[in-house]
């Protein structure tokens, strides 16, 4: 059964392709995009924009809603995920056009608190302190810092202080607020706040684990610039922007 909430963004979605549609005015594709690809999207849909395209309409969650959301119907024309297991699903269940499918950035985890602390050591949380995160069992971006954490031997001692948020803006937000001490999120998320220190998160993600975030065409799209703007996020611009923004190239490109 659909939850309220992804009822809610499909009902968005539609409404605001209708408002367009209806308005005489040309509208871009609809994109769905993780929580954490807020502030990096905004400026790439501004500069496909400003090559005389219709702005790309956003729509930002955690991955697994955004793929629940493709799943219960939603109008889309482009997805990108924050990892390849969501993105796997979505092609088992025939969502996504596979051969469309390509890597477009990566990231790395950091730790983030309000202040910084003084030795360099890594915050773990203690005395009853709280660690927020992604929801680990669900959002990459917790599955990751989980997955690190086991590898390292830590998790048991931190998992009754992890605070599960809906997606990795929402942990990060929890720091900023001062409701938890410190949050595992990606780089460009500290990166987009004034408001945290990001600390170096010294755990290795287990072999073959690596955070990449894989885009393709939704299933019969049908709208002329959906592949135009899938392919624009290839482009050197897109992968300027996304290094000023924090994140990572692909494996094989040239980094940042």
């Amino acid at each position: 059964m659909i939850s309220r909430l992804r009822f809610l963004s499909c009902c968005l979605l539609a409404a605001l392709a209708f408002a367009s549609c209806s308005s005489g005015e040309a509208r871009g594709p609809v994109v769905l995009a993780p929580s954490s690809m807020t502030n990096v999207m905004e400026e790439l849909a501004d500069s496909w924009e400003a090559q005389g395209h219709p702005r790309s309409l956003l729509s930002f969650a955690g991955t697994p809603s955004l793929a629940r959301q493709l799943a219960a119907g939603s109008p889309a024309d482009v997805m990108i995920s924050a990892d390849a297991e969501w993105m796997d699903w979505l092609e088992e269940h025939a969502l996504i056009d596979s051969g469309s499918r390509s890597d477009i950035a990566g990231n790395v985890l950091v730790y983030v608190v309000r202040e910084p602390v003084a030795d360099g050591s890594v915050p773990v949380p203690s005395n009853g302190g709280k660690l927020a995160m992604a929801d680990p069992d669900s959002v990459p971006a917790g599955r990751y810092g989980k997955a690190a954490m086991i590898a390292a031997g830590l998790w048991d001692g931190v998992a009754a202080s992890v605070v599960p948020a809906e997606n990795v803006r929402a942990a990060l937000q929890l720091v900023e607020r001062g409701e938890a001490e410190a949050a595992i999120v990606y780089a460009s998320d500290a990166a987009a706040s004034e408001q945290v220190t990001a600390i170096a998160f010294p755990h290795a993600l287990p072999d073959g684990m690596t955070i990449r975030y894989p885009a393709a065409l939704v299933a019969g799209a049908i709208h002329p610039d959906a592949a135009g703007f899938l392919a624009s996020l290839s482009s050197e611009e897109a992968k300027r922007i996304l290094c000023a923004h924090g994140f990572t190239l692909p494996e094989g490109q040239q980094p940042c």
